[in-house]
């Protein structure tokens, strides 16, 4: 039996990866933690995710509950996931990681810990989500340079950080199937008078608004034709299915950084 930790217990998406592991054979809730200022501090874990009464009181910190279980499940704030990162390792602990909005020097920093345990980051841990990169890859290497790629996002008005972390995903894996470098060709912004578009950009277009969970559209336009491949969320259940599957899986590898490819054998 997997014994699971849930950083951010009493948000949205801890709420749901609770409830998501409360129904799912192989693995137990064993630990729950917020930040020291949250209400949730001290209530029941299940009753804060709406299971019911469980016997898990939700901590004020990590350090509180680490000893109890086999992997941590974090979806809260890039600084402070850096933090948890830094703690897993320090107690050869798993962690699953679907946190978005990290610097490069942040994600390298958690790359360079998991030398020290095993943790699998994906910015989605929806299997549909994955399984688009296996086929945008397809799609991009057949229809080659003649057609132009535009990537739309979006997502409920609370979201911290723009563009999303799947869609940077999306398109890192367009422009290496591109031969393309990503960092050089993604266009983030156009406004007033930008000239011809060139053939090598890829753009990026952000939209927030109500309480959207998550759509993802890649547009390959060409002359004459247009392919567009779509994913659209309706609830965070998939993404946290996809969380309590990823901390199965891991909770008995050995140390290394992984993707939810590696957890959906699609690499």
């Amino acid at each position: 039996m997997v014994k699971a930790i849930v950083a951010g217990a009493g948000g949205r998406m801890g709420g749901r990866i609770i409830s998501m592991i409360h129904g799912t054979e192989g693995i137990e809730l064993a630990g729950a933690f917020e930040r020291p200022d949250s209400d949730a501090v001290g209530r029941d874990a299940g009753e804060v995710a709406g299971v019911g009464t469980i016997g898990v009181p939700i901590a004020d910190s990590l350090d509180k509950v680490i000893d109890s279980g086999d992997v941590i499940i974090d979806f809260t704030f890039h600084e402070a996931t850096v933090k948890h990162a830094r703690k897993a390792a320090e107690k050869g602990k798993a962690m699953v990681i679907g946190t978005t909005g990290f610097s490069s020097e942040e994600y390298d920093r958690i790359e360079q810990l998991a030398s020290s345990f095993p943790c699998v980051l994906a910015p989605n841990m929806s299997v549909g989500v994955n399984l688009l990169y296996k086929l945008l890859e397809t799609a991009a290497k057949v229809l080659g340079d003649d057609y132009d790629v535009e990537i739309v996002e979006a997502h409920h008005r609370m979201k911290r950080d723009a563009p999303s972390g799947t869609a940077l995903q999306l398109g890192r894996v367009v422009a290496s199937a591109l031969g393309r470098d990503f960092d050089k060709v993604a266009v983030y912004e156009r406004h007033g008078l930008i000239g011809e578009r060139s053939s090598q950009e890829i753009g990026i277009q952000t939209v927030r608004a109500g309480d959207i969970v998550g759509e993802h559209t890649v547009l390959f336009g060409g002359i004459g034709e247009r392919v567009e491949i779509t994913h659209k969320a309706s609830s965070r259940d998939t993404f946290a299915k996809g969380a309590v599957r990823a901390a199965i899986w891991v909770a008995d590898r050995p140390a290394g950084f992984y993707n939810m490819q590696d957890v959906l054998g699609l690499s």
